[in-house]
């Protein structure tokens, strides 16, 4: 099956691109072409679709082949850009080479284009690659450093070997300060098992997963986190470290222990408290409370019995003055 390739020409000749394009058809590609001939038409062409390779002719009457590389390059377009040109001459092929071109063939050994093509847009796509691949680390490297958790990676010998700006300023230490050091610097003493446990089963290829402890600050303060540790391998499939995620979660379990001693106060005020509700019968002149099978109660008795409200008995400052009205102030004799 003919490989499909877009072709933009710079060429004065339509009898040379002819033949430039019977090459390619004879080669199994199938070439989608533009011919230009001067600096404007060259510009639309790269600015109305993508080219998987320029070829051009060395010398022409309003255009030339190093205008076309130059032109190309300060768009800073990586495209294969292959000059051919119908009289050879080493010097101009010197010339090219130095200035970018990516290769320099003749119009009389035309058996050169084909491999010449493949071998520079293979080139072209694997640089492209490899650019995407930088971006997305540069990008992955950005989100790691202006992300709230502290995110490191570790040997397998539990070395650090990477320490993020939330690492530093989560557990204390600058990354020239824990970088080469073991990873157990974080771990209080009572989970250093924990640390072992969790190193072989990296060594299994096993994630640690998500789950809550503490870790120790620079100066001893220990912290409760949430973190989760995954294994590294490399391009083979082997283990090589591991990376750890960790947050401070110590806003939180403050949080939910305030909310505990809240609920717990809250069912303690329940547990001295039963409410009344509903009509209440009461006698307008004794004051008794009729309770639900009809009999009246003093309002001291019916209380006590629906809640857990305790009496006391006392008199109240206008009672006891209307007491000491009818009182004698003397005893009698």
């Amino acid at each position: 099956m003919a490989v499909l390739i877009n072709v933009l020409i710079v060429e004065d000749s339509e009898n040379d691109t002819t033949l430039l394009l019977e090459e390619l058809r004879r080669k199994n590609f199938s070439p989608v072409h533009r011919r230009v001939e001067t600096a404007g038409e060259m510009t639309a062409a790269l600015e109305r679709r993508s080219w998987d390779v320029v070829l051009s002719d060395y010398v022409m009457p309003q255009f030339s082949g190093p205008d076309a590389l130059l032109l190309l390059r300060e768009k800073n377009l990586d495209i294969p850009f292959i000059v051919i040109s119908g009289t050879y001459g080493e010097e101009a092929a010197v010339h090219m080479m130095k200035a970018g071109a990516n290769d320099y063939i003749t119009k009389a050994n035309l058996s050169r284009l084909a491999p010449v093509i493949e071998r520079e847009m293979a080139s072209a796509k694997s640089r492209r690659a490899r650019r995407q691949a930088e971006e997305a680390m540069h990008l992955l490297a950005a989100i790691v450093e202006s992300t709230d958790d502290a995110i490191w990676g570790q040997g397998m010998d539990g070395e650090v070997v990477s320490w993020n700006q939330a690492a530093e300023k989560i557990f204390g230490y600058r990354a020239d300060e824990i970088i080469g050091r073991s990873v157990a610097i974080l771990f209080p003493l009572d989970k250093r098992d924990e640390l072992i446990g969790m190193m072989e089963r990296l060594k299994c290829g096993e994630p640690a997963g998500l789950y809550e402890s503490t870790r120790v600050r620079k100066g001893g303060q220990i912290i409760p986190v949430s973190t989760t540790v995954s294994p590294i391998r490399d391009t083979d499939g082997n283990i090589v470290g591991a990376s750890a995620i960790t947050r401070d979660i110590t806003e939180r379990k403050l949080a939910e222990e305030e909310r505990a001693r809240l609920i717990e106060d809250l069912q303690d005020a329940l547990k001295q408290v039963k409410t009344l509700s509903g009509l209440l019968p009461i006698c307008a002149s004794c004051k008794r409370i009729r309770d639900d099978k009809g009999y009246w109660q003093q309002v001291e008795i019916y209380i006590s019995s629906h809640t857990d409200a305790e009496f006391t008995h006392g008199i109240c400052p206008e009672c006891a003055a209307r007491y000491r009205f009818k009182l004698p102030d003397k005893a009698p004799a």
